[in-house]
């Protein structure tokens, strides 16, 4: 990246957690990259999983909705495409898109061109690719106090991981070496930032870095990495997680990768000191933003993280100079 283009970014996650970290980006950037979890098995993409052995298709849909364009013609396509069927038969609760990602899958049998195909009929600047081109399994050992006594588990697949409760002692994709979809390891190669978050943490966040392939791509890109922690722990997957906890967590299955900016709402962050000292053991260094809605619910006002992280962008590539001055 030079001093007068746009950053390159590559944004990992999924749900509505990636979705927010588009919509921000795009206010920076048109050089966007999304790779998307595909663990979900619940709601239409678990069913449409079930029936044709395909990658669930929602929180692709959803990442391409976030980056739509914004011409008349672009969001009427992303309301059909986020259009949900309401009725008493078989395709109650599907969504258009995830039909029409399914069909072109079908049709075309690569998932990348497939999915390139519904990003220009949307108008999208970027893309949105799959962490790995075969459906996942999430599995998580679970730990439960019941009694004064602890009681140990293992969950399998992402919705019920979601709402487990206790401590998640550690998490897993079956099969557990999953291929990297080719795609999105060229794109982490030529990124200038990636970004990590909002998100469920152990679903959609940490999922990532559990594909050896992205793995290594991340730890070998020359990008620098931020953090977007979440506004508050997630009811049954981190519930009682501090800031600092969530960053650990994170820490935990990412050895040997450095985060240069952690950003981080006022209210969701108990101990800056902790979550600054923390940061500071992976060469990082904490971003304290309002980027809340203003309605005080858990969820990112897009402009406010945008600015976000056109701070944290600019102050990350601002230490990379002075580092490189010694």
């Amino acid at each position: 990246m030079n001093a007068t283009s746009p950053p390159r970014v590559v944004a990992l996650g999924g749900g509505h957690g990636l979705a927010a970290t588009l919509i921000a980006l795009r206010e920076i950037t048109p050089d966007i990259t999304a790779i998307v979890t595909v663990a979900d098995d619940g709601g239409s993409s678990g069913r449409l999983r079930q029936e044709f052995g395909v990658l669930p298709p929602g929180d692709l849909r959803m990442a391409l909705a976030a980056l739509a364009g914004e011409g008349d013609r672009d969001a009427t396509w992303r309301g059909v495409l986020q259009h949900r069927f309401a009725s008493g038969g078989d395709l109650h609760g599907h969504a258009v898109g995830n039909l029409l990602i399914v069909a072109l899958w079908q049709v075309m049998g690569d998932a990348t061109e497939a999915l390139d195909w519904v990003a220009r009929l949307l108008g999208v600047q970027g893309r949105v690719l799959p962490m790995s081109k075969v459906p996942l399994e999430v599995e998580a050992d679970i730990t439960r106090v019941l009694d004064g006594q602890e009681w140990h588990t293992t969950v399998h697949g992402q919705r019920r991981v979601a709402v487990a409760g206790g401590r998640v002692d550690a998490i897993r994709l079956i099969p557990s070496e999953p291929p990297a979809c080719p795609e999105a390891v060229a794109a982490l190669g030529e990124a200038d930032w990636i970004v990590f978050g909002p998100g469920s943490w152990y679903t959609s966040v940490i999922p990532h870095l559990l594909v050896p392939g992205l793995a290594h791509a991340v730890a070998q890109s020359p990008a620098r990495r931020a953090v977007t922690l979440n506004l508050a722990p997630q009811h049954g997957e981190t519930q009682g997680y501090t800031a600092a906890d969530h960053l650990a967590a994170l820490h935990s299955y990412a050895p040997g990768i450095d985060f240069d900016v952690v950003i981080v709402d006022p209210s969701a962050v108990e101990d800056l000191a902790a979550l600054s000292v923390l940061a500071a053991t992976r060469g990082g260094q904490v971003l304290v933003r309002r980027v809340r809605a203003a309605d005080g619910s858990p969820s990112h006002d897009p402009r406010a993280l945008a600015g976000a992280y056109r701070d944290g962008f600019a102050d990350g590539d601002r230490n990379r100079l002075l580092e490189e001055r010694g």
